[in-house]
């Protein structure tokens, strides 16, 4: 059983550490003690928490599709040339990168300081491990 401190559970949650302990305090989390007395909560705890807390595509949406990965954020820029271009948008703590079009950025009217969502369709995805206790 994977023990998460409590600073890291708020950096995987994108909230902060005080949100993480107030949910301990309130019952929502359960914490533990690791064997140099810090406070964790258990790792399968932590996540059924951020999958009830997850957002799911806005069901009020017509458009049906296949991808399940829904990312609000800011686009934080975007540089073009002719044919391609890179937009980068800031989700929460994540910055996501997309290559597209410059035809399509245009299309869309995308600019600097506009709200997009990256929709994403992960049929390759690696996962690493950090080696955190």
């Amino acid at each position: 059983m994977a023990h998460i401190r409590v600073r890291d559970a708020a950096r995987f949650l994108g909230v902060s550490d005080d949100t993480v302990r107030r949910w301990i305090d309130n019952g929502t989390l359960t914490d533990l003690k690791d064997d140099a007395g810090r406070r964790v909560v258990d790792g399968l705890e932590l996540a059924t928490l951020a999958r009830s807390q997850s957002h799911l595509a806005d069901p009020t949406s017509t458009a049906a599709s296949s991808a399940r990965n829904h990312f609000p954020g800011l686009i934080t820029r975007i540089v073009s040339d002719q044919v391609m271009s890179q937009v980068e948008l800031q989700c929460g703590p994540f910055r996501v990168v997309s290559l597209m079009s410059t035809e399509a950025v245009t299309d869309l009217g995308l600019n600097p300081g506009d709200i997009a969502t990256a929709v994403i369709k992960a049929t390759n995805v690696i996962v690493t491990t950090s080696g955190l206790d």
